[in-house]
């Protein structure tokens, strides 16, 4: 491919684009570690409206007249972007199901960029839509492994933008096999089921006790024999408070029992498929009709990497739709796939490329190490905190949430506690409320974390008790 005319920038693409993009990536990463040595910590300092500032700095004029270069405009807005972050990789930023992706993954995530394919036809991605293919259908049989002893049932996974999308879907799926199907859930479930079934038109979901953070199986029982028509039992693996799993068996001995289907948010928890340590905490999920999984929480994938998985391909059917300059009759009669029922969605990323590349490059084994680390970190942390009189743990965790407050706190000074944290960019910790408190919620998700990071954490939960708040 020859050079760009004159006075026309590079595009990436081709067997130039390569060439054009080296330059411009060692731009791009030396302004991202000059963004994170100015940031210096897991937030940046001075809340929000420092940080607006320095954005509007960096970048107004947003349309100047005349350009300043790829050089100066990537140097300029990387950096600050990289000094405004939260950022994930320190282990001190654990607010919310917000990791930091594998550097593999992110390289993989380059190409996808550099290449640009859609995936809503075949002439615009012929690779990558052969890719989706065998690697979303690898992973519906990690959540389905015994349908694959079965000749009638071929189970098949949608890439998703994540686990509202996923849920969405699962509901959408439903209500196209049953109608106006009743959604059933806990009171600890995520709060994209309540929003699907208002965009779907259904009946407002009914909301069951989840005491301690899991669904009541007697209040499942009763809602269940009250409630007619068809129904759809929402259970969660890894609720966004306190990462609890729902007793999925039972739950779905229940469903069987009443004639219900069962959707599982595992878009936290499903990961844990990949660990022999930690994969009995899932057992049930392969009796669910669609599941919910998402890569770019327990598996370290930018974003995004959502996934919905059924047991069978045909249950997709309902997304089916023709446009004949994408998907014609003839053309895929003729052996082109049709791409149009994979999604909702018309243009797509390829955003299963990093997906293939993480599973390639560290296998089973190399994924099972990331998650078992991570869970054990969580264990260490609770430990930590029990071991402070001043604070109070919640209960043990059971994937990566731990929460636990000041034990003489009210609700506003733990609020302020976490506030002071945030705005002097010291530590990002989330909030909950369990048990009629507020607690202070810390997500881990970095397998790099080691105890003296885990002890730094509470230390500076600990100078702020003891200063006081606000600073």
């Amino acid at each position: 491919m020859s050079t760009p005319p004159p006075g026309l920038p590079a595009l990436a693409g081709g067997t130039a684009g390569p060439d054009a993009l080296r330059p411009l990536l060692a731009v791009v990463l030396d302004a991202l570690r000059d963004g994170a040595a100015a940031r210096g910590g897991p937030l940046p300092s001075g809340g929000p409206d420092a940080v607006a500032a320095r954005v509007r700095e960096a970048v107004e004029p947003v349309l100047p007249d005349h350009g300043t270069g790829a050089d100066e405009a990537l140097r300029t807005l990387v950096r600050t972007l990289a000094h405004g972050a939260a950022d994930p990789a320190d282990p001190l930023c654990a607010a919310h199901l917000h990791t930091s992706p594998l550097a593999l993954a992110v390289a993989a995530d380059l190409a996808a960029s550099a290449l640009n394919p859609s995936l809503d036809s075949w002439d615009q991605a012929p690779a990558a839509s052969a890719l989706e293919a065998l690697v979303s259908r690898a992973l519906a049989k990690e959540v389905y492994p015994h349908a694959q002893d079965s000749h009638a049932q071929h189970p098949d996974a949608l890439v998703t933008t994540g686990g509202t999308e996923s849920n969405l879907l699962g509901l959408l799926l439903a209500r196209e096999r049953h109608g106006a199907v009743q959604v059933i859930c806990g009171s600890a479930a995520h709060h994209s089921l309540h929003r699907a079934a208002w965009l779907l038109g259904l009946p407002e979901p009914v909301t069951v006790p989840s005491p301690a953070g899991i669904l009541d199986l007697a209040a499942l029982d009763e809602a269940l024999t009250d409630l007619p028509g068809p129904r759809l039992v929402a259970a969660s693996a890894g609720t966004t408070d306190t990462g609890q799993i729902d007793p999925l068996s039972e739950i779905a001995d229940l469903c069987d029992r009443h004639d219900a289907e069962l959707h599982v948010d595992a878009a936290y928890g499903g990961p844990l498929l990949f660990s022999e340590r930690h994969r009995s905490k899932l057992n049930g999920l392969d009796r669910a009709h669609s599941v919910t999984l998402d890569l770019h929480k327990l598996g370290w994938q930018p974003v995004a990497a959502g996934l919905l998985a059924v047991p069978d391909r045909t249950l997709l059917a309902p997304l089916a739709v023709r446009a004949d300059y994408l998907n014609a009759d003839d053309d895929t009669e003729a052996g082109l796939p049709d791409l149009l029922g994979r999604s909702l969605r018309t243009t797509r990323r390829p955003d299963i490329l990093k997906v293939a590349v993480t599973l390639r490059a560290l296998g089973r084994t190399g994924l099972a190490v990331l998650v078992d680390r991570t869970c054990a970190a969580a264990g260490e942390l609770a430990d930590l905190i029990e071991q402070q009189p001043q604070l109070q743990l919640y209960e043990r965790p059971t994937l990566t949430t731990v929460l636990f407050r000041p034990a003489a706190a009210t609700d506003e000074q733990t609020a302020a506690i976490r506030r002071t944290l945030l705005t002097t960019g010291r530590a990002v910790l989330g909030r909950a409320r369990a048990d009629g408190r507020l607690w202070l919620k810390a997500t881990l998700l970095n397998p790099h974390a080691t105890p003296g990071d885990l002890t730094a954490l509470i230390q500076e939960v600990l100078i702020e008790l003891v200063e006081g708040t606000p600073r």
